[in-house]
């Protein structure tokens, strides 16, 4: 499963009661740190990502306004 199908199959079993999208997109220019998933309005890019992450940054992230800082990328 890609980690874009997981997000959504996650999040529609949430049935949250705000709306929230997930989406393929492309490198977002920072492609040599792995699957990359951005979160916006927040701005908060989270690299490296694998399946077993994405109930985290649910959970954390979108669901309590928490960043999950292990995953967050860190401009130099």
């Amino acid at each position: 499963m890609e980690i874009v199908d997981a997000f959504k199959s996650k999040l529609k079993e949430k049935k949250l009661p705000i709306r929230v999208r997930a989406q393929k997109a492309g490198c977002l220019d920072i492609c040599d740190f792995g699957q990359t998933v951005a979160v916006y309005p927040d701005g908060v890019f989270y690299v490296g990502v694998e399946l077993n992450d994405v109930d985290e940054i649910i959970n954390e992230h979108i669901m309590n306004n928490r960043v999950v800082e292990r995953l967050r990328f860190k401009r130099k």
